[in-house]
C-alpha cells in the first residue's frame, strides 16, 4: 500500500491499520484507531512510537498506520474526539544544543535541536491529553510540554538547563521570553548531585566496555568531562555557561581518542574535586525556587483559558 508524505514527523496524527496489542497479545485498541506521533525511527529498521488517548504507547512500522489526514480524505470524515494539533504553531522555545553550542562542532557535527512547547486548552483537557513529549529524529529535534519542562528543571536536569542557557535560540515567543527571563530560579546546590549522578553513570558504562571489550567510546568520554567541567562553573557563576571553548582542543583530543585513559581518567578525578570545591563554595539556595515554576506554569494554563473562548481561535491549531 502507498502512503502519502512517508515522511512523517513527530506530533502527526495519524490511524492504525492493525489491530493494536499490548502485552499477551491482548487487543488493546482496534484497526482504525487514532493516535499521534511521539517518536520517529533514529535510524534504519527502527520502528515508529505512536501515543493513543488512553496512553497506551505502541511501537509501529511505517505500513501499519495511515497519516490521519490522507485516511480522512481517502475514506470521509472521521470522527476522532481529539482537537486538531500542529506541534510547530505551539511551539514557544527553540534552541540548537549539542556540540554546536558546545562550541565542540566539527564538520561532521549534527544539529540538535531542543525546545518547548504549549500543549492548547483542548488538548491539555481532551481525553487524549498532550504528549509529555515530542521526539523526531528525522529532525534531530526534541520538544516537551511546559509542565514536564518545567519539572525537569526543577530537578536540575543538565539537557533543559543547557536548553534555558543555549547560546543559539532559534525561535522564542513572549512565553518563552518568560520562561528564559526566570530561569535563574532553576539553579540550585541539587545541580551537584544530578551533574554527577549523569558523570558517574557514564563513568560506569566506560568501565564495564573497557571490561568487556577494551574499547572505549571516546565521545561519551569527552562529554563526561565536559558535564564535570560545566556543573562546577554552574555552582561558581549562577549562569549556566554551555559554551567550553576554553577547553575545547583537549576536550576534542580526547574525543579523537589522543590520550590513554589513565590520563583521561586522572582528568576526571581531578574535575571531581573541583567540582565538590565548587559545591562548598557555591552562594546557589540548596533547593530552586519551586513557587516561581508553579506560578508561570498557572498562569500560562490560565491565559490559554482565558484569552480566547474556542480553541481554533488559539495560535495552536
Amino acid at each position: 500500500m502507498s502512503h502519502q508524505a512517508d515522511n512523517v514527523s513527530a506530533g502527526t496524527q495519524v490511524v492504525a491499520l492493525i489491530e493494536v496489542r499490548g502485552t499477551n497479545n491482548s487487543l488493546v485498541h482496534p484497526r482504525g484507531a487514532v493516535g499521534v506521533v511521539t517518536r520517529t525511527p533514529a535510524v534504519a529498521g527502527e520502528k515508529f512510537l505512536i501515543r493513543f488517548p488512553d496512553g497506551f504507547e505502541g511501537t509501529f512500522e511505517r505500513d501499519q498506520f495511515d497519516v490521519l489526514k490522507h485516511f480522512k480524505d481517502r475514506l470521509g470524515p472521521v470522527s476522532n474526539g481529539t482537537p486538531a494539533f500542529d506541534l510547530e504553531s505551539c511551539i514557544i522555545y527553540r534552541c540548537v544544543i549539542g556540540s554546536r553550542a558546545y562550541g565542540l562542532d566539527t564538520d561532521e557535527s549534527d544539529t540538535d535541536r531542543r525546545g518547548v512547547y504549549l500543549a492548547p486548552a483542548d488538548l491539555q483537557w481532551s481525553l487524549f491529553g498532550a504528549p509529555e513529549q515530542f521526539e523526531d529524529h528525522a529532525t534531530q529535534s526534541c520538544y516537551w510540554e511546559l509542565q514536564k519542562f518545567l519539572t525537569m528543571a526543577l530537578k536540575a536536569n543538565p539537557n533543559i538547563l543547557e536548553c534555558l542557557w543555549s547560546p543559539m535560540v532559534e525561535k522564542v515567543t513572549d512565553l518563552g521570553m518568560e520562561l528564559l527571563t526566570m530561569r535563574e530560579a532553576f539553579l540550585s546546590q541539587m545541580i551537584f548531585q544530578t551533574f554527577n549522578g549523569y558523570a558517574v553513570s557514564q563513568f560506569k558504562k566506560i568501565e564495564q566496555d573497557l571490561r568487556n571489550s577494551g574499547q572505549i567510546k571516546w565521545k561519551h568520554a569527552m562529554h563526561l568531562l565536559r558535564l564535570l567541567l560545566t556543573g562546577a562553573a554552574t555552582l561558581r557563576t549562577g549562569t549556566v555557561p554551555v559554551r567550553v571553548e576554553a577547553h575545547r582542543d583537549r576536550l576534542l583530543a580526547v574525543k579523537r581518542g589522543e590520550f590513554a585513559w589513565p590520563e583521561v581518567d586522572a582528568w576526571r578525578r581531578e574535575l571531581h574535586r573541583d567540582f565538590e570545591r565548587a559545591l562548598a563554595e557555591t552562594k546557589l539556595p540548596e533547593r530552586p525556587d519551586y513557587d516561581a515554576a508553579n506560578r508561570i506554569l498557572i498562569k500560562t494554563r490560565r491565559e490559554m483559558v482565558t484569552a480566547k473562548t474556542n480553541y481554533h481561535d488559539y495560535p495552536c491549531e
